[in-house]
C-alpha cells in the first residue's frame, strides 16, 4: 500500500487513503480489514478506522460480516453483468459529450492519459488498471458535466473491483487499437463515432470478463437509427 500521510482530517484521509488502496488493487477482493491493523499500519487510533470502513461499506466497497468483520467486496457474475450493461451506456454517453464540449487542455489531457496507458508494462496488471480507470476519467472530464462524473465515480468503484477479482488483463491485442479509436473519434469532434467506439469497447472488454466468470455475453442492442442519416456509406 502507498505510504499514508496525516492529513488535517484524519478520518477523510484514512477513507480517502483506503479508498484508493480498494481501487488501486492493494487490497483485493476477499481481503479482511482489521481496525487493529490498519490503525497499527497507519498510525491512527481506532475511531478514525472505523469511520473509514463503514463509509467504504455504505459506498459499496466493502462487505460487513457479523463476527467477521468487513472484507473488500466480491461481485457476482450477474452483478458484473449489470455493471458492463450499465458501462456500456455511460461511457457511450460521456464519449459523446467529450466529443462535442473538449476543451484544448482536455484534449491534451486525454492524449497523455493514453499515452501513459499505452506505455505500462504489460507484466504490471495493477498499473494498467489504474491508468486504464484514469483514461476513462479524463474522458468523462472532458464532457464537463458533473451529474454524469458523479455517475461515472460511482461505477470505476465496481469496475475496479470487477478487474482485480477477475484479473481481465487491459492489454488484450484489441484494447489498444480500441482505446485510440474512442480518442480519434473525440478530437474529431464526432460524437456517434466516439459513442459507438466507446460502446464496441465496453463489450469487448465485457465478454472476457464474463468469459471469466462463466457468464452469457451481454445482448446484443436492438438496431437504431442513426443520429445523422447523412453519414452512413
Amino acid at each position: 500500500m502507498t505510504s499514508f500521510e496525516r492529513p488535517t482530517l484524519v478520518r477523510d484521509g484514512v477513507y480517502e487513503h483506503l479508498r484508493r488502496a480498494v481501487l488501486d488493487g492493494d487490497l483485493m477482493p476477499g481481503d479482511r480489514l482489521g481496525e487493529v491493523e490498519l490503525g497499527a499500519q497507519l498510525g491512527v487510533s481506532r475511531t478514525p478506522i472505523r469511520e473509514a470502513l463503514m463509509r467504504l461499506t455504505q459506498d459499496g466497497l466493502l462487505i460487513a460480516e457479523a463476527n467477521k468483520g468487513v472484507r473488500v467486496r466480491t461481485l457476482s457474475a450477474a452483478e458484473a453483468r449489470d455493471t458492463y450493461v450499465v458501462r456500456e451506456e455511460l461511457d457511450g454517453l460521456a464519449a459523446a459529450l467529450a466529443a462535442q464540449h473538449h476543451t484544448p487542455t482536455d484534449a491534451q489531457t486525454l492524449r497523455g492519459a493514453l499515452h501513459a496507458l499505452q506505455r505500462a508494462p504489460s507484466s504490471d496488471y495493477r498499473e494498467q488498471t489504474r491508468l486504464d480507470l484514469a483514461y476513462h476519467r479524463a474522458i468523462t472530464a472532458a464532457t464537463h458535466n458533473a451529474t454524469l462524473a458523479d455517475l461515472n465515480r460511482d461505477l470505476e468503484q465496481r469496475v475496479a473491483l470487477i478487474k482485480h477479482q477477475t484479473r481481465t488483463y487491459n492489454a488484450h491485442p484489441q484494447t489498444d487499437a480500441q482505446h485510440a479509436d474512442i480518442l480519434t473519434a473525440i478530437l474529431a469532434r464526432d460524437p456517434d463515432a466516439a459513442r459507438q467506439a466507446a460502446r464496441t469497447h465496453v463489450r469487448t472488454f465485457a465478454a472476457l470478463v464474463l468469459q471469466n466468470l462463466a457468464q452469457p455475453t451481454l445482448p446484443q442492442p436492438t438496431p437504431t437509427q442513426p443520429t445523422h442519416p447523412e453519414k452512413q456509406a
